[in-house]
């Protein structure tokens, strides 16, 4: 997306001076044409009052260059012509077309014509006290429109300059807007948001490399104390023992290593390479692994087939992780279910066992990167804390979602929700798809 970055102080301002200029332009057409009109009515109204006015004087007996100067002025030249032929007054200089004539009652013919310069004349100053008038209101109104702007986009400045100083370091500062009912405080309320989600991000990024850190301190300070007293002993059975140990913190920070790159593919976006996955037979897959890492432990897959679209190998390591968590959690004599059912439009799988279980509070916690829960998660297990926000993660990648539910008894519950694969459109999808 490509912004445009013009002013908007001067794009307002121009556009409300285009737009009064165009007013005003149209209301001197207006007015001028109106005038027009008008006083073209009243010289014709003068002529047929004067005309009148004529047939008047005649019956009082008033004749000849008599009647013809009572009749003139004001504009208004009259032609008297007698029944005799005789004529009193003269033709304009000019052809007129505002013009009168009538019969009057002694026989003789009056013809008045009105002088179109006076009209002229007052239409033009009309005109330029119009332009004079409208291009000053034009410039004070420029002068108006820039304050009047400034002020009224003062808010989009506040948010520039808060913007600006949070670039340079200065957290926790919003512009807090009293209103959001309008343009301004909806954007400046979208503003803060948008502050609030980054600062948290932010946050959450830097206590997660802090934890990071330190969870790789661990094992790395293990490896180096190992690798120290390796070097100072000469026993045969302490090298042998060191050894073991050294082995086992190298391996303990290879997976944390291993843990963290999976959480930075899935948000990158993992690329998965989907087909018709039956979560059954995924589960009793599992069940399987786990017997044979221990052949003791109480596990066990029951339910339906549910069919699904999704990449089989990150499917089984979602399993794996749950199924580990829960032995970890119930130990050696505890017991673990995997359930397999289908509601409505999605496959559901519930991993449960007869473990501590997890706090109600703590249900949505458990997905925090690099968090323990002492009753279920020990960090002499090997775990590194990163299980579970990469098994959601994945699932979320699939389309479902991975919760920690209301056990049906003691213990704890965690439940995948994927959607049912539909035959037709899986074998129509791409074999490989990468996903944000």
């Amino acid at each position: 997306m490509s912004l445009r970055t013009v002013s908007l102080r001067r794009r307002v301002t121009t556009s409300a001076i285009a737009v009064l200029g165009a007013v005003l332009v149209g209301l001197v057409l207006v007015v001028d044409a109106m005038f027009a009109a008008q006083s073209q009515r009243d010289v014709e109204t003068t002529l047929l009052d004067k005309s009148r006015n004529a047939q008047t004087l005649v019956k009082q007996r008033v004749r000849g260059a008599e009647l013809v100067d009572r009749l003139e002025g004001r504009g208004v030249q009259a032609r008297l012509v007698m029944p005799d032929g005789k004529v009193f007054g003269h033709l304009p200089d000019i052809e007129l077309s505002n013009k009168v004539t009538r019969d009057l009652p002694d026989g003789s013919t009056i013809t008045l014509y009105a002088e179109s310069s006076v009209i002229t004349v007052a239409q033009s100053r009309l005109r330029r006290l119009l332009l004079l008038v409208g291009f000053g209101a034009l410039a004070v109104t420029a002068v108006a429109l820039v304050w009047v702007v400034r002020r009224a986009l003062a808010p989009l400045d506040a948010m520039t300059t808060l913007a600006r100083s949070i670039a340079r370091g200065g957290r926790g500062h919003r512009l807090n807007p009293a209103r959001t009912d309008n343009e301004l405080g909806r954007t400046a309320a979208a503003f803060d948001d948008m502050l609030d989600s980054l600062e948290g991000s932010e946050e959450r990024t830097k206590r997660f490399v802090a934890d990071a850190a330190h969870e790789l301190r661990t094992p790395i300070a293990g490896v180096q104390a190992v690798s120290e007293a390796l070097m100072q002993t000469g026993s045969a059975e302490e090298r042998e023992r060191l050894n073991l140990l050294l082995v086992r913190e190298s391996r303990r920070a290879g997976r944390l290593v291993d843990d963290l790159l999976a959480l930075a593919r899935i948000d990158a976006g993992l690329e998965l390479h989907r087909e018709r996955v039956d979560l059954l037979a995924l589960a009793e897959a599992e069940v399987g692994r786990t017997r044979l890492l221990a052949p003791d432990f109480d596990i066990a897959a029951e339910g339906e087939s549910a069919y699904v679209w999704g990449d089989p190998q990150r499917l089984a390591q979602v399993l794996a992780n749950l199924a580990d968590n829960a032995r970890q959690a119930t130990g050696p004599s505890g017991w673990v279910r995997l359930r397999v059912s289908t509601v409505g439009s999605h496959a559901r799988l519930v991993v449960s066992d007869n473990g501590p279980g997890v706090p109600p509070e703590d249900r949505e916690r458990v997905f925090d990167r690099l968090v323990r829960l002492d009753e279920a998660r020990d960090r002499r297990s090997g775990g590194s804390g990163l299980g579970l926000p990469i098994a959601r993660g994945v699932v979320r990648a699939h389309g479902g979602e991975l919760s920690c539910i209301e056990p049906d008894g003691p213990g704890a519950a965690f439940q995948v929700r994927l959607p049912l694969a539909d035959l037709e459109a899986a074998l129509s999808q791409p074999q490989a798809e990468p996903l944000a």
